[in-house]
């Protein structure tokens, strides 16, 4: 599939279902992308809908029908997009690092594909109340998701979920207590971690 270079283009584009409750035009959304009038178009679609979809099939979709509908708040960004919010201090990191990221149409230095969205998770946001309950929805996901990382944000307890062909299986926070929750390498990554998650649904897929 080409880059769209008209609006028609752009719709047949966005219509791409990438799994069965996902669709291209969900992960288009930007702020950056809308307020500075930037493009937010893959240049290399088929790429992007790749990436999307093992994103989708293998992430998404299973914590969608587990836990509820969620909400998208950003998905794929093109690298014009990236590189304007990296040049302007806009919470994006430079194009190479977010190759395989929230650059779903470039792979990252290995030659590797991956995507990333930040996703918000209502089910969690009712039924929790603590600030550091981000690492039940965290320990729940390690054990039955196979994530590549995991970032979780104050607001909301919004998370970035990457999919990527080589997981790093590497879980961290801007929420309390930040830093590093897990990673390959740390005692408390391997084993089961249910105790931190009683009451959660199970999987469902």
């Amino acid at each position: 599939m080409r880059k769209p270079n008209s609006m028609k283009g752009l719709e047949d584009l966005g219509r791409v279902r990438l799994s069965k409750n996902f669709f291209l035009r969900d992960f288009l959304h930007s702020e950056i992308a809308d307020f500075y009038r930037i493009p937010n178009i893959p240049d290399d679609p088929d790429l992007a809908i790749e990436a999307g979809s093992r994103l989708c099939e293998e992430l998404l979709e299973p914590l969608q029908v587990t836990f509820g509908r969620l909400h998208i708040r950003s998905g794929y960004r093109s690298r014009a997009v990236n590189e304007f919010g990296n040049l302007n201090k806009l919470n994006c990191s430079t194009n190479a690092a977010t190759a395989a990221d929230h650059i779903w149409d470039m792979r990252d230095a290995d030659g590797c594909m991956g995507a990333t969205a930040c996703v918000v998770v209502p089910w969690l946001v009712d039924n929790c109340d603590h600030q550091e309950d981000w690492q039940r929805l965290a320990w729940w996901i390690h054990d039955h998701l196979p994530y590549a990382s995991l970032c979780f944000f104050p607001k909301l307890w919004a998370f970035n979920i990457q999919w990527h062909e080589r997981p790093a299986r590497r879980i961290s926070s801007h929420v309390a207590p930040r830093g590093v929750l897990t990673k390959p390498g740390m005692a408390n990554h391997e084993g089961n971690h249910a105790e931190w998650y009683a009451g959660f649904p199970d999987l469902q897929r």
